[in-house]
Formats: C-alpha cells, sequence, structure tokens
C-alpha cells in the first residue's frame, strides 16, 4: 500500500491508539509518532459487582435472569468512540488531509459508525487487523506489504 507524504496513520484496539504521520514517500514510509492514547480498562469481574438482575414473569410465577453487563468491552467500545471524536476534531481543525485506520475488527466497526464525512472523505483505507503492539519499523513493512 502506498501512504502518501504528510498521511496520517492510526493504529488502534479497544484500551489504546497511536498516531503516526507519513514522513516519508508514498513509496518508503517513515512513520513519526504524532499523538498517543490509552485507557486502564481491568477485567471485568474487577469492574462490576452486582449479580445478574432478575425479572418477574408476568404471566407465570417466576423469575428469568437478565444478562449481565460486560464492563471491560463497554469501556473498549467507549475509548473507540472517543478516539473517532478525536479523529472528527483533527480533520476539522485540518491537521490532516489523508488518513490510513488500522484496528481489530470490533473498534474498527465502532470507529466506522462514528466518522465524520469529512473523515471518511479523508479515509485511504481501512485494515482490520490489531497491530497496536508491533514496533514501527514492523509496522511500516506491513503496510509496505498490504
Amino acid at each position: 500500500m502506498q501512504v502518501p507524504h504528510k498521511a496520517w496513520v492510526l493504529v488502534a484496539d479497544g484500551e489504546r491508539f497511536v498516531v503516526f504521520e507519513n514522513h516519508g514517500d508514498a513509496e518508503i514510509i517513515d512513520l513519526r509518532t504524532v499523538d498517543a492514547g490509552s485507557i486502564r480498562n481491568p477485567p471485568d469481574h474487577l469492574q462490576g459487582t452486582d449479580r445478574p438482575g432478575r425479572l418477574n414473569d408476568a404471566s407465570y410465577r417466576q423469575k428469568s435472569a437478565v444478562e449481565a453487563t460486560d464492563w471491560h468491552v463497554f469501556e473498549k467500545r467507549h475509548f473507540a468512540e472517543q478516539t473517532a471524536a478525536n479523529l472528527n476534531a483533527w480533520v476539522r481543525d485540518k491537521r490532516f488531509g489523508d488518513l490510513v485506520v488500522i484496528a481489530d475488527p470490533r473498534t474498527l466497526g465502532t470507529l466506522r459508525s462514528h466518522y465524520s464525512a469529512a473523515v471518511q472523505d479523508a479515509l485511504l483505507a481501512e485494515i482490520d487487523k490489531d497491530l497496536t503492539a508491533k514496533p514501527v519499523n514492523e509496522l511500516e513493512e506491513a503496510i509496505s506489504r498490504m
């Protein structure tokens, strides 16, 4: 994949993101960090303490269980929504013109649903892979091979 000079590359998952700017050209990618963010998201059993709820069935004298909220997944979704809000603000401030988004499938779906029209216009490609743990040189190679 060719990434134009000065294009931004967002690499994200549900708990962290890193934004890079390509200081190279379209052929030779040279990513430099622009921004980064993360959240502390402990496991679900440490976030929720209540037992799942119960509902009375109207026609029968019995109770039905209610599915418990998965707070860990909820926080990941909220973080992806905040990341999309950051992208919307950055494109509004004209901080980038072209954008490549690399995220795991679940995070990518959440990001997509919160893109503004300006972000959608700037979007060059979306890649559904989790590459947040890769060092920059491996990330550059992975993008070049795509």
